[in-house]
């Protein structure tokens, strides 16, 4: 059964923050790959993409961190239901 907006998602909005986290740190070891590869084979633009890469994916791991510290106050957990009940008009 597929629930109905009520207007209030970006209140309720949550993400699944283990899949993010999961795939921020893979992304995160592939672009430190590529940013040593790159820099032996010295070509420069593309090891400092690489690591502008691996920069971005670090802060987004950080950030991920962060909101799973923050624990299900500010993260609901799987028991909150992700909208309210659609009421009848």
């Amino acid at each position: 059964m597929r629930m109905g907006r009520t207007g209030n998602e970006p209140l309720r909005a949550r993400s699944a923050l283990r899949m993010r986290l999961a795939l921020a740190a893979f992304g995160l070891a592939w672009a430190i790959a590529g940013t040593v590869l790159f820099a032996d084979l010295g070509r420069t633009g593309w090891a400092v993409f690489f690591g502008l890469l691996a920069l971005a994916a670090a802060t987004d791991l950080v950030v991920i961190v962060r909101h799973i510290r923050q624990g299900p106050h500010w993260q609901p957990g799987r028991d909150v239901p992700p909208y309210e009940p659609l009421r009848k008009r």
